[in-house]
């Protein structure tokens, strides 16, 4: 997957608009433009298409989890290379979710991993028991967490 594709889906399912995907990057203590925005939010056949660089998610997801927990003081570095791994710990970190939450966001998508396939994903690299986190499980994850987030906002109008 690529940041682009990840910022695209949790703009979609999280219905931010361009003037809250800035107030995002500006609680990390970072300013982006609205072009720079526009530029990611575009498609890769798309003239405008700008790729968008780890440090730039890793400041949206530090921003997300600003937005939905609370600033931290002081505010984390972001991280200048970013695995699908730690993108799925700031996911879990920024809507506060235990693994059974995740499981059940995994089924939505109709993907079914057990309890120790998914705690392989957090464990430290030099750890024995530590798995990769494949683009099909973080894509997965974000299908199923569209699914129960915009479904949810659907009905509650």
């Amino acid at each position: 997957m690529t940041n682009n594709d990840i910022i695209r889906r949790l703009r979609h399912t999280f219905d931010f608009s361009d003037s809250q995907m800035l107030k995002i990057f500006a609680s990390t203590g970072v300013k982006v433009t609205h072009t720079q925005i526009l530029d990611w939010m575009a498609r890769e056949e798309d003239q405008d298409f700008v790729e968008c660089p780890d440090i730039e998610l890793a400041r949206f997801l530090n921003g997300f989890i600003n937005l939905k927990r609370g600033p931290r003081d002081p505010q984390p570095e972001p991280e200048t290379m970013l695995s699908n791994n730690a993108i799925l710990r700031k996911l879990k970190i920024a809507l506060e979710l235990r693994d059974d939450d995740m499981l059940e966001i995994l089924r939505l998508a109709n993907r079914e991993i057990s309890k120790h396939e998914l705690s392989a994903f957090f464990r430290r690299p030099e750890h024995k028991h530590y798995r990769d986190c494949q683009d099909q499980i973080l894509r997965n994850l974000l299908t199923g967490l569209q699914r129960k987030y915009r479904a949810r906002d659907r009905y509650e109008s």
